[in-house]
């Protein structure tokens, strides 16, 4: 996969969602290639820079919430690997590895069409990350693992480079 963007939507308006990804990365001037939604509400991109524009989309969400109707998380990767655990826990030690010894940091799991417990996945994947400073509120870095089927994709995040529009709704 060469994504480097993934984008969870509403599964039962994935073509008005792409129609948002498409007009929002187009407003950024990061215009997206090769966007695909191969599995309910997930689609994957091809940008730039998937973190620099991730950057910009969450300034447009913080003002204009409701430019975010059909779109719900969009998540920057680093790294695409198998989604067994010795091969993730190999990449994220090697992700792990630009986690500061004085930075907070947590773990976010997605997972789709996995029958991986995600307990028992959490403590495998973060038993490579050497860093004592786990803050699952206020983390200075954001160690992403979306797990889709056979494949995984990963990153490492500061928290202007994930954006989940859910944190500028108002119910």
């Amino acid at each position: 996969m060469k994504a480097n963007l993934l984008v969870t939507c509403d599964p039962s308006r994935m073509s008005s969602a792409k129609k948002e990804v498409e007009e929002l990365l187009k407003e950024i001037k990061f215009p997206g290639k090769d966007i695909k939604s191969n599995i309910n509400g997930l689609m994957s991109v091809r940008v730039s820079n998937a973190k620099n524009a991730v950057k910009k989309l969450l300034m447009i969400a913080k003002k204009k919430p409701a430019k975010f109707n059909k779109t719900f998380k969009w998540i920057p990767v680093d790294k695409w690997s198998k989604a067994d655990v010795k091969t993730m826990q190999n990449s994220i030690k090697i992700l792990a590895k630009n986690i500061k010894k004085d930075e907070k940091w947590k773990m976010d799991l997605g997972k789709r069409k996995t029958k991986m417990h995600e307990r028992d996945l959490i403590i495998k994947l973060t038993e490579p990350i050497n860093r004592s400073n786990i803050d699952l509120h206020n983390p200075d870095k954001i160690v992403k693992v979306e797990i889709i089927g056979s494949n995984a994709a990963l990153a490492l995040l500061k928290k202007d480079e994930y954006l989940n529009v859910s944190r500028f709704k108002k119910d």
